[in-house]
């Protein structure tokens, strides 16, 4: 099991330095038309409330998620520097919002209680659900972590399903009401919680309830997607590179996603086109290409291995510190273009990553 912070270390089934590079484009090198979809991914925005004062957020993460905020609203039409391929941001379809919406929501006790009581109403606040009712101006579409609600139940869970019975134009809900699909034009979206399974021939106990995503991932694939080869976006909360290996029972249940829903978890994207695979949890990004259960080979100079383009969105509003950041990304018509916007002052100022990254879209 890898430090959280060892992404470059990745190991069975992803490759992942060489995909950190800056940008280049070669001068005849026509610029990308506009995107299928353009939208933009935050997580770990950690709303925290003040354990003296439960009923009001902690200064820092008040400030922070505040700033935030603001710089989304500020995203479309932005330039870009050329460090990170130039253009504008295009208008956005949505914020993907993939988890830890709130600190609290993993803890017990009468004061955690309302701590959380207090994050939650706090990040609605702030969010809103289609573009109104809360501070930001475009739509949202969050999921949990698991700092949300780790075993299947808990006051954010309770409120996305109530926010998924009143999103307009959803093309699926799972039976639970907490996982569920949209589109962006040919683009199509798949919101899976925590992390995506489970397997129900495994009989082991998970770590975190996947709260039947796997399930409603493979029904909903075959439905909305089926054949078409429309680009398909997943996100979901917890990192599975460093689970994607097979490991004694012992090592397993300490693990925070089962090797066994991994493996299925690929096998279920393997007939699709993937444009791109969102997660946040460890509080860094990270950018590679996801081949599978079985190691691909890197060879220097050489192409990269196909496979599904992944990318790890670093914290966005964390208390801890100032340091944040999100992706911005556009799904154009064979391959989807990322970039990252990074603060070192809590949102008061920010600037373009001098990195890109522009991959195929991938299936397993």
């Amino acid at each position: 099991m890898l430090p959280r912070r060892s992404f470059l270390k990745l190991g069975v089934g992803v490759t992942a330095a060489t995909l950190v590079r800056p940008w280049a484009r070669a001068a005849e090198e026509p610029k990308p038309a506009a995107p299928l979809a353009a939208f933009a991914v935050v997580g770990d925005t950690h709303y925290f409330a003040d354990k003296d004062d439960p009923a009001r957020l902690q200064a820092a993460s008040r400030a922070y998620n505040t700033g935030l905020i603001d710089t989304l609203n500020a995203l479309p039409g932005r330039a870009i520097d050329e460090a990170a391929g130039g253009g504008l941001v295009a208008p956005l379809a949505a914020l993907l919002h993939v988890g830890d919406l709130i600190d609290s929501g993993d803890k017990n006790g009468a004061v955690i209680q309302e701590m959380q009581r207090t994050e939650w109403a706090e990040w609605q606040k702030d969010y809103g659900l289609d573009g109104a009712g809360g501070r930001l101006k475009f739509p949202v579409y969050e999921i949990h972590g698991n700092h949300d609600g780790p075993h299947g139940k808990g006051i954010v869970l309770d409120g996305i399903v109530d926010r998924n019975q009143r999103r307009k134009q959803l093309k699926g809900v799972s039976a639970n009401g907490l996982h569920y699909s949209w589109d962006a034009g040919p683009v199509h979206f798949v919101h899976l919680g925590i992390t995506v399974g489970q397997v129900k021939e495994v009989k082991r106990k998970r770590r975190y309830d996947p709260v039947e995503s796997l399930d409603f991932l493979v029904a909903d694939l075959a439905k909305h997607v089926g054949a078409s080869g429309r680009p398909v976006v997943i996100a979901h909360h917890v990192d599975f590179a460093r689970y994607c290996g097979e490991v004694p029972d012992d090592v397993v249940l300490k693990h925070e996603w089962d090797y066994a829903d991994v493996a299925a978890f690929h096998a279920a994207l393997k007939p699709y086109r993937v444009a791109g695979i969102f997660y946040g949890h460890t509080h860094v990004r990270g950018v590679y290409a996801w081949t599978g259960p079985k190691p691909a080979p890197v060879i220097a100079g050489k192409p990269l291995p196909a496979g599904i383009p992944t990318f790890n969105t670093d914290n966005a509003a964390h208390f801890s510190g100032p340091a944040q950041a999100f992706l911005y990304a556009e799904v154009h018509e064979r391959e989807i273009l990322v970039r990252e916007l990074a603060t070192t002052d809590g949102w008061k100022t920010s600037r373009w990553t001098p990195l890109a990254w522009r991959l195929p879209h991938g299936s397993g």
